[in-house]
């Protein structure tokens, strides 16, 4: 992330203090039998040093994730406080231990005492089937 601008790669960079709506984004798949953009609203997580796509407990399948399985070029859109349209790119965490390791820390972090987020309390055995997606920040061409 070190060629995205300070104040970005600060709004991406969340820790365990960030509320709500710093964690809330946007996000522009391609359609994955259309092929047309589709534009959702979703939380994003920072675990290990990375950032992520989590579907959440229960792991139901998600319509971004199979756009995202299928083609794994999108948009990742900051819209609170920092606004700004990045080119990222998906990759799927299938790997047991780091699934593991980045949902224990998802979780760890949504049971934080100040309520980050509105899905709180929340067990890791919750969220083990979750959909997981690893993102990492293109360069503008």
């Amino acid at each position: 992330m070190s060629h995205l601008p300070d104040h970005v790669r600060r709004a991406i960079e969340i820790t365990s203090a960030a509320g709500t709506r710093e964690r809330i984004i946007d996000i522009t798949t391609l359609g994955r039998r259309t092929g047309r953009p589709r534009r959702i609203e979703i939380f994003f997580y920072r675990a290990a040093g990375a950032t992520y796509l989590c579907s959440g407990a229960g792991g139901a399948a998600t319509d971004w994730h199979a756009n995202l399985l299928a083609n794994p070029n999108f948009t990742f859109h900051l819209k609170n406080g920092t606004r700004a349209d990045l080119p990222a790119r998906a990759t799927p965490v299938t790997d047991p231990a780091e699934r593991q390791a980045v949902l224990a820390e998802i979780v760890a972090d949504l049971n934080q005492p100040h309520d980050p987020g509105t899905i709180r309390p929340t067990r890791l055995e919750d969220w083990a089937d979750s959909r997981l997606m690893r993102i990492s920040f293109r360069q503008r061409p």
